[in-house]
Protein backbone atom coordinates (compact mmCIF):
# COMPACT_ATOMS: atom_id res chain seq x y z
CA UNK A 1 0.00 0.00 0.00
CA UNK A 2 1.04 3.38 -0.53
CA UNK A 3 0.31 6.91 -0.57
CA UNK A 4 -0.39 8.44 -3.72
CA UNK A 5 -0.14 12.32 -4.90
CA UNK A 6 -3.52 13.54 -5.42
CA UNK A 7 -4.27 15.67 -9.04
CA UNK A 8 -5.20 18.91 -8.50
CA UNK A 9 -8.50 20.54 -10.57
CA UNK A 10 -7.08 21.87 -13.85
CA UNK A 11 -5.38 18.09 -14.51
CA UNK A 12 -8.18 17.02 -17.54
CA UNK A 13 -8.67 13.46 -15.93
CA UNK A 14 -10.96 15.01 -13.38
CA UNK A 15 -12.89 16.17 -16.23
CA UNK A 16 -13.60 13.18 -18.01
CA UNK A 17 -15.88 10.41 -16.99
CA UNK A 18 -14.21 7.07 -15.72
CA UNK A 19 -14.64 3.91 -17.43
CA UNK A 20 -16.55 0.67 -15.69
CA UNK A 21 -14.14 -2.19 -14.59
CA UNK A 22 -14.54 -5.91 -15.90
CA UNK A 23 -15.41 -8.30 -13.19
CA UNK A 24 -12.67 -9.92 -14.18
CA UNK A 25 -10.64 -6.82 -13.40
CA UNK A 26 -12.05 -6.29 -9.85
CA UNK A 27 -9.89 -9.31 -8.98
CA UNK A 28 -6.82 -8.01 -10.36
CA UNK A 29 -3.69 -7.36 -9.03
CA UNK A 30 -3.95 -4.06 -10.05
CA UNK A 31 -7.50 -3.20 -9.00
CA UNK A 32 -6.80 -4.29 -5.72
CA UNK A 33 -3.69 -2.50 -4.82
CA UNK A 34 -5.58 0.87 -6.19
CA UNK A 35 -8.19 -0.03 -3.79
CA UNK A 36 -5.40 -0.35 -1.22
CA UNK A 37 -3.89 2.69 -2.16
CA UNK A 38 -6.94 4.80 -2.09
CA UNK A 39 -7.55 3.60 1.21
CA UNK A 40 -4.07 4.89 2.52
CA UNK A 41 -4.43 7.92 0.67
CA UNK A 42 -7.48 9.40 1.98
CA UNK A 43 -6.49 8.39 5.51
CA UNK A 44 -3.45 9.92 5.05
CA UNK A 45 -5.05 13.42 4.01
CA UNK A 46 -8.17 13.28 6.28
CA UNK A 47 -10.71 13.16 3.62
CA UNK A 48 -14.06 11.83 3.68
CA UNK A 49 -13.76 9.35 0.48
CA UNK A 50 -11.76 9.42 -2.84
CA UNK A 51 -11.97 8.54 -6.18
CA UNK A 52 -9.36 6.52 -8.52
CA UNK A 53 -9.47 9.73 -11.13
CA UNK A 54 -8.08 11.97 -8.38
CA UNK A 55 -5.11 9.84 -8.22
CA UNK A 56 -4.81 9.54 -11.59
CA UNK A 57 -6.48 5.83 -12.77
CA UNK A 58 -9.44 6.83 -14.89
CA UNK A 59 -11.78 4.07 -13.62
CA UNK A 60 -15.23 3.87 -11.80
CA UNK A 61 -13.57 2.99 -8.09
CA UNK A 62 -13.92 5.28 -5.05
CA UNK A 63 -14.00 4.56 -1.19
CA UNK A 64 -15.84 6.24 1.38
CA UNK A 65 -14.85 6.16 4.96
CA UNK A 66 -15.43 8.87 7.90
CA UNK A 67 -13.73 7.69 11.01
CA UNK A 68 -15.11 8.98 14.52
CA UNK A 69 -12.05 11.14 15.10
CA UNK A 70 -11.94 12.78 11.35
CA UNK A 71 -9.49 15.78 12.05
CA UNK A 72 -10.71 17.19 8.59
CA UNK A 73 -14.53 16.55 8.94
CA UNK A 74 -15.07 16.29 12.78
CA UNK A 75 -19.19 17.08 11.87
CA UNK A 76 -19.16 13.93 9.71
CA UNK A 77 -21.55 10.96 11.16
CA UNK A 78 -18.75 8.07 11.15
CA UNK A 79 -19.30 5.42 8.38
CA UNK A 80 -17.43 2.65 8.03
CA UNK A 81 -15.06 1.83 4.78
CA UNK A 82 -16.97 1.09 1.52
CA UNK A 83 -15.34 0.33 -1.45
CA UNK A 84 -17.76 1.64 -4.35
CA UNK A 85 -16.95 -0.51 -8.05
CA UNK A 86 -19.10 0.92 -10.90
CA UNK A 87 -21.26 2.66 -8.41
CA UNK A 88 -24.92 4.51 -9.39
CA UNK A 89 -27.16 6.86 -7.20
CA UNK A 90 -30.80 7.20 -6.94
CA UNK A 91 -32.30 9.76 -5.03
CA UNK A 92 -35.04 8.29 -3.13
CA UNK A 93 -36.77 12.00 -2.71
CA UNK A 94 -36.95 15.21 -4.02
CA UNK A 95 -35.46 16.98 -0.66
CA UNK A 96 -32.18 18.79 -0.79
CA UNK A 97 -30.16 19.75 1.71
CA UNK A 98 -27.29 22.77 1.84
CA UNK A 99 -23.86 21.40 2.12
CA UNK A 100 -20.87 22.86 2.42
CA UNK A 101 -18.22 20.66 0.82
CA UNK A 102 -14.34 20.64 0.35
CA UNK A 103 -12.46 18.56 -1.64
CA UNK A 104 -8.86 16.80 -1.45
CA UNK A 105 -8.33 17.87 -5.53
CA UNK A 106 -9.51 21.57 -4.95
CA UNK A 107 -7.18 22.14 -2.00
CA UNK A 108 -7.95 24.97 0.44
CA UNK A 109 -11.51 25.97 -1.22
CA UNK A 110 -15.05 25.02 0.24
CA UNK A 111 -18.29 26.04 -1.28
CA UNK A 112 -21.76 25.71 -0.26
CA UNK A 113 -24.20 23.51 -2.94
CA UNK A 114 -27.29 21.24 -2.54
CA UNK A 115 -27.31 18.13 -2.96
CA UNK A 116 -29.95 15.01 -2.26
CA UNK A 117 -30.97 14.46 1.27
CA UNK A 118 -31.78 10.51 0.59
CA UNK A 119 -30.05 7.95 -2.05
CA UNK A 120 -29.71 4.75 -3.35
CA UNK A 121 -26.52 3.36 -4.04
CA UNK A 122 -25.46 0.56 -6.06
CA UNK A 123 -22.24 -0.88 -6.30
CA UNK A 124 -19.52 -3.73 -6.57
CA UNK A 125 -17.52 -4.85 -3.47
CA UNK A 126 -13.88 -5.21 -3.86
CA UNK A 127 -14.87 -8.78 -4.17
CA UNK A 128 -17.38 -7.95 -6.63
CA UNK A 129 -20.62 -8.28 -5.15
CA UNK A 130 -22.86 -6.66 -5.86
CA UNK A 131 -24.57 -4.36 -3.05
CA UNK A 132 -27.48 -2.09 -2.42
CA UNK A 133 -27.39 1.08 0.44
CA UNK A 134 -29.76 3.82 1.08
CA UNK A 135 -27.64 6.92 2.39
CA UNK A 136 -28.98 9.98 4.24
CA UNK A 137 -28.07 13.23 5.03
CA UNK A 138 -24.16 14.35 5.23
CA UNK A 139 -23.51 10.37 4.52
CA UNK A 140 -25.41 10.90 1.10
CA UNK A 141 -23.61 14.00 0.17
CA UNK A 142 -20.29 12.51 0.55
CA UNK A 143 -21.53 9.75 -1.74
CA UNK A 144 -22.85 11.84 -4.25
CA UNK A 145 -19.64 13.91 -4.52
CA UNK A 146 -17.81 10.57 -4.96
CA UNK A 147 -20.08 9.27 -7.62
CA UNK A 148 -19.56 12.71 -9.04
CA UNK A 149 -15.89 12.78 -9.19
CA UNK A 150 -15.73 9.31 -11.26
CA UNK A 151 -18.57 11.14 -14.18
CA UNK A 152 -15.86 14.01 -14.10
CA UNK A 153 -18.03 16.27 -12.02
CA UNK A 154 -16.20 18.97 -9.24
CA UNK A 155 -17.93 20.26 -6.47
CA UNK A 156 -16.86 23.80 -7.73
CA UNK A 157 -19.38 22.84 -10.58
CA UNK A 158 -22.64 22.50 -8.67
CA UNK A 159 -21.39 24.97 -5.64
CA UNK A 160 -22.84 28.97 -5.42
CA UNK A 161 -19.75 30.80 -6.09
CA UNK A 162 -20.84 33.40 -4.03
CA UNK A 163 -20.09 31.09 -1.09
CA UNK A 164 -16.48 30.20 -1.86
CA UNK A 165 -14.07 30.60 0.98
CA UNK A 166 -10.99 28.97 1.60
CA UNK A 167 -10.52 26.58 4.74
CA UNK A 168 -9.43 29.32 7.09
CA UNK A 169 -12.05 31.80 5.64
CA UNK A 170 -14.88 29.02 6.46
CA UNK A 171 -13.83 28.56 10.06
CA UNK A 172 -13.93 31.76 10.83
CA UNK A 173 -16.94 33.00 8.94
CA UNK A 174 -19.23 30.45 8.32
CA UNK A 175 -18.17 27.00 9.96
CA UNK A 176 -20.53 27.54 13.68
CA UNK A 177 -23.28 28.18 11.51
CA UNK A 178 -22.69 25.43 9.38
CA UNK A 179 -22.00 23.23 12.55
CA UNK A 180 -25.12 24.20 14.03
CA UNK A 181 -26.94 22.98 10.80
CA UNK A 182 -25.81 19.97 10.50
CA UNK A 183 -26.03 18.65 14.08
CA UNK A 184 -29.67 20.07 13.81
CA UNK A 185 -29.62 17.33 10.67
CA UNK A 186 -27.84 14.71 12.02
CA UNK A 187 -30.19 15.06 15.21
CA UNK A 188 -33.55 14.45 12.86
CA UNK A 189 -32.02 11.75 10.74
CA UNK A 190 -30.60 9.81 13.76
CA UNK A 191 -26.87 9.81 12.78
Amino acid sequence: MSVRKVVAIGDPLLRRRTREVSPEEIASPEIQQLIDDLVETKRATHGAGIAANQVGEPVRVAIVEVEEDNRRYPYKPPEPLTVLINPTIEPLTDEMIEINEGCLSVPDLRGTLRRHLEIRVRYLDREGTGREEVKRGLTAGTYQHEVDHLDGILFVDRADPQTFATWEQFDRHQRDEFVRRVARLNEELGA
